[in-house]
């Protein structure tokens, strides 16, 4: 018997509780910082439309709720370096319309653009949107693949507690998040990533059927700009 194990029990607890409130802090100071970046520097996001190596497949990011594109710029960033040219859905706002008419936007785009053998890059609830996309008899066959970061695919038991219907919308119960989840046939061409720890999304983004990537990294956004998910989406980039 270790004598210590139970002494240390309760300094763990309180070790871990520090470490997620300061997940929360500093999460916060992210999306906080990006937000009022994007509002002051509005930015054009056609330079990212010329891929500078050949052959290489397009990608589409689709931010998640209350966000524009500008938040998702360390992963464009990333991946415009890779070569790819990258396409922002900027008719997507801050995100504030239902799952199914977003989606309904993502598509357009995807056929206006004549994309195809797409790659899309979607943070939160964007996954969702993403999801509903592929699913589409009309946009689907355009998109080859997703990777969905710290997408609430089973919903987020706060949803509840939210004060606008916008929030709310991602509660487990919703009938469009459902859906979703019991729909297995694109889950194989989904690449799920998240962290140790998400304050979003306490239940996290396991995806059944998917490619499931935890990173040892904690937070909803500050993630977008870790190093190991950019890793990540370069390994499921590959051809």
């Amino acid at each position: 018997m270790n004598p210590s194990g139970p002494a240390d029990a309760p300094h763990s607890r309180g070790h871990r509780l520090l470490r997620q409130g300061r997940t929360w802090i500093l999460d916060y100071a992210y999306v906080t910082y990006w937000q009022i970046h994007g509002f002051l520097h509005r930015m054009d996001p056609a330079p990212y439309l010329v891929p500078s190596r050949s052959g290489a497949s397009p990608v589409v990011v689709i931010p998640g709720v209350y966000e524009t594109w500008q938040l998702m710029r360390p992963v464009m960033d990333y991946v415009h370096g890779l070569g790819h040219a990258v396409h922002v859905v900027e008719p997507l706002g801050h995100n504030v319309g239902s799952v199914v008419d977003m989606a309904a936007l993502v598509g357009s785009y995807l056929s206006e653009a004549d994309l195809t053998d797409v790659t899309i890059i979607a943070h939160s609830k964007g996954g969702l949107i993403g999801k509903h996309v592929m699913l589409s008899a009309d946009a689907g066959p355009r998109v080859r693949q997703m990777v969905a970061v710290c997408t609430p695919f089973s919903g987020s038991r706060y949803a509840r507690y939210a004060l606008t219907p916008v929030i709310r919308a991602f509660s487990p119960r919703n009938p469009v998040l459902l859906a979703l989840l019991a729909n297995l046939e694109v889950n194989a061409r989904i690449t799920s990533i998240y962290g140790v720890f998400d304050p979003q999304i306490p239940g996290g983004s396991y995806l059944e059927g998917s490619e499931n990537v935890q990173l040892d990294v904690m937070g909803h956004f500050r993630i977008l700009a870790e190093e190991s998910l950019h890793q990540a989406i370069r390994h499921a980039l590959r051809p």
